[in-house]
């Protein structure tokens, strides 16, 4: 899927279905691009959701929320998707790769 494979900026969203307890598959998806900017996992199971996290080539992966976050922390991608954080003193991916996880513990 075209959309799923670029970085847009603007209000896109991806949603796809994947086979029940295949979150391998997903994962492969998911990181099939050669942008990792940001990326959101929706679930109840808040340890399949750090797994999920650890395993996503992003910068920031939000979870059960997307978008909310500190304008002055660090940020970037992995990838294409950005050199270095902005806003923080991690300049080096080449060397070392960081990662943010978000979490937003109230579900409605």
């Amino acid at each position: 899927m075209y959309i799923a494979q670029e970085e847009s900026f603007g209000p896109v969203m991806v949603i796809s279905k994947f086979k029940n307890g295949d979150v391998d598959g997903v994962l492969r998806r998911a990181n099939a691009t050669e942008y990792g900017l940001a990326s959101g996992v929706f679930t109840k199971d808040i340890s399949k959701a750090l797994y999920i996290s650890e395993k996503l080539e992003a910068g920031t992966v939000f979870i059960n929320t997307y978008n909310k976050t500190d304008v002055a922390a660090p940020f970037g991608g992995f990838k294409m998707s950005g050199f270095g954080k902005d806003l923080g003193k991690l300049l080096s991916p080449s060397f070392i790769s960081h990662l943010r996880v978000l979490i937003n513990e109230r579900t409605t």
